[in-house]
């Protein structure tokens, strides 16, 4: 897997960690829900960076205080038919003002990549023999929307008033 963020190619200096594992003594962490809920005020305390991860069935109103205190919090697309990590997207940038990033994690097609980003994600694990490469190709696809959202590109009708 390769992590894009930003459009780049990144190091990622995060580890999963499951929620029966111990925390590591140091370093930056990704945790489950379960050891967030547990561990929340331990977590943090840690200088290190902090971040989350959310299943699909695990809405972004379970996160509690903290949010703002999380560096990354990562959604599970556990299949293609199961797109309810998009609406939790635009519910962390939008409704809960979520600046940190914003991590697809899982069935992460090259196809939806667009919509990702569209709805807030700004990084992404991609299983794929060139991910840079493909990821170009895929957030190339399409130059003008209908729709706003949380990427703050101008929409069609936007466009079309300007000209």
């Amino acid at each position: 897997m390769a992590l894009i963020k930003n459009g780049e190619l990144a190091d990622d200096s995060f580890v999963f960690v499951d929620d029966d594992a111990a925390l590591p003594p140091n370093g930056a962490v990704i945790v489950g829900l379960a050891l967030w809920q547990t561990s929340r005020e331990d977590l943090l305390q840690r200088s290190e960076a902090i971040g989350l991860v959310l299943k699909s069935d695990q809405p972004p109103e379970l996160i509690g205080d903290g949010l703002q205190q999380l560096a990354v919090i990562a959604l599970e697309f556990p299949a293609f038919r199961d797109g309810r990590a998009y609406s939790y997207a635009r519910l962390l940038r939008e409704k809960y003002d979520f600046r940190g990033e914003l991590r697809a994690v899982g069935d992460v097609l090259l196809e939806q990549l667009h919509f990702m980003v569209r709805t807030g994600f700004d990084a992404f694990d991609i299983q794929s023999d060139d991910s840079l490469a493909d990821f170009e190709v895929a957030a190339a696809d399409f130059s003008v929307w209908y729709q706003p959202t949380a990427d703050g590109r101008d929409t069609a009708l936007e466009l079309r008033r300007r000209q």
